[in-house]
């Protein structure tokens, strides 16, 4: 892998609380962008990560996780959208590198697909069942501007925020968090 690992922002941080704009250019800076995601992704030592969470607002993400059989999958989703979610809900610990330290049970669908492009702009649709369908959701919504944590509701918000420990991986905490 080529890419240079870049600092994971921090909620609170303007481009994670908005909606990423849509990728129109599909050339040689989108390719580098997903080399430096997969690059932040490893050096994190997480599972999924969203171009917001390195400040880029563009609707990219990247993943490399298991499904519910433990198969690893790997990949990266441009312009995602949810097209079909199914079975029961699973309701397991989640958390975002971008909300580093704690985590929390968010109920997630036991099956997710996500339909939209590779990097050069060619249709792509990825299902996940698990752990994988729980990370497709999760970057998915990253790019609309939603946290894991919008998901609790205030007072278990406010506790996790007082939780958060930066990593040598993060940016700057801000100087004031969400509440």
């Amino acid at each position: 892998m080529s890419g240079r690992a870049r600092p994971v922002v921090i909620v609170g941080n303007p481009v994670l609380h908005a909606p990423a704009a849509q990728v129109t250019e599909f050339d040689q800076a989108l390719a580098a962008l997903i080399e430096d995601m997969f690059a932040t992704m490893y050096v994190a030592e997480g599972v999924g990560l969203a171009a917001t969470q390195i400040g880029v607002g563009l609707a990219v993400f990247v993943y490399d996780c298991h499904d519910h059989e433990d198969v690893q999958h790997k990949g990266h989703l441009v312009n995602p959208r949810v097209i079909a979610t199914a079975g029961p809900e699973d309701k397991s610990d989640e958390g975002c590198l971008s909300v580093p330290g704690p985590y929390a049970p968010v109920a997630r669908p036991f099956q997710v697909t996500v339909a939209g492009q590779d990097l050069r702009g060619e249709p792509s649709v990825v299902t996940g069942t698990g752990f994988l369908a729980r990370c497709l959701m999760h970057e998915t919504e990253h790019l609309a501007g939603t946290l894991y944590i919008d998901h609790l509701n205030r007072r278990r918000r406010n506790r996790l925020l007082q939780e958060i420990e930066p990593f040598p991986w993060n940016g700057p905490l801000p100087e004031v968090l969400p509440s």
